[in-house]
């Protein structure tokens, strides 16, 4: 199922910049802490797995590319390609 609730997408985005940072590479699964009903439960062991889908390889390469020059510029990347970049959880 496709991720369209825009507060979970703003959260898997900054999820994605923080994993790929880490990573030094684009990763295409990203992990999320499940949401309970009263907020956020069993952070360590109740977690939601998200595919990451990008539009193009060109847009990959640009990201990628950003990794290496740090958090403000990844975060650019992901943000002027935010349309190109979605969120399907298995």
């Amino acid at each position: 199922m496709k991720e369209h609730d825009p507060t979970k997408l703003k959260l898997l985005y900054e999820r994605f910049r923080d994993v790929c940072l880490v990573e030094k590479e684009v990763w295409k699964e990203i992990y999320m802490p499940r949401d309970g009903e009263e907020g956020i439960v069993r952070r360590t062991n109740v977690q939601d797995r998200y595919a990451v889908t990008i539009a193009s390889a060109d847009v990959e390469a640009a990201l990628e590319a950003n990794i290496a020059l740090g958090p403000e510029a990844l975060e650019a990347a992901i943000s002027e390609y935010r349309s190109a970049i979605s969120f399907e959880r298995s």
